[in-house]
């Protein structure tokens, strides 16, 4: 079950692309489809990334999402210091298709919702050569004051910019 707050803006038209191979109990990340996306990242595996399985290792892909992340925020300006105005609270993740080391990713990002104090974005992951989706994810974000080490409120700035970005309709 989705519990959203009244005070969150989502964006129109993004709509879960559900399977019916799911495991009793276990959510599957609302990603939308690709064509809604208005922001791409390109980047490869490398082979150390692959485990003794032979496969890209699970938290290689954590890895991949926050350096999309960065490059997202980056583009809209919202770095502080190249810094992250905020952490990660939680994730899922869904995982496809095992990866190899040495591949050309895109990875698509968007932001969902902009609360007073979080936002949500979803994510996924795609070999470029073959155009099989490796992993799915949607992410939870908490503004953080370092020097209070609490949780803080999102700059309007910081809302203007991604609610402009994404076409949220955010209100202050």
């Amino acid at each position: 079950m989705h519990h959203r707050s009244p005070c969150m803006a989502v964006a129109p038209a993004l709509r879960p692309s559900a399977s019916p191979d799911t495991f009793p109990g276990m959510e599957i990340p609302p990603v939308p489809p690709s064509d809604t996306f208005r922001f791409r990242a390109r980047r490869r595996t490398r082979w150390v990334d692959e485990d003794n399985q032979q496969v890209v290792n699970n938290a290689v892909f954590m890895t991949l999402l926050e350096e999309a992340r960065h490059e997202y925020f980056g583009g809209l300006g919202l770095l502080e210091e190249n810094q992250f105005p905020f952490v990660l609270m939680q994730t899922n993740i869904r995982f496809l298709s095992p990866g190899r080391g040495g591949a050309k990713l895109e990875i698509e990002l968007a932001t969902t919702s902009l609360g007073s104090s979080s936002f949500q974005q979803v994510s996924r992951i795609r070999e470029v050569e073959s155009g099989t989706v490796l992993v799915e994810a949607q992410a939870l974000l908490v503004a953080w004051c370092n020097r209070t080490r609490r949780k803080a409120q999102l700059a309007p700035a910081f809302c203007e910019a991604v609610s402009a970005f994404e076409g949220l309709d955010w209100k202050g």
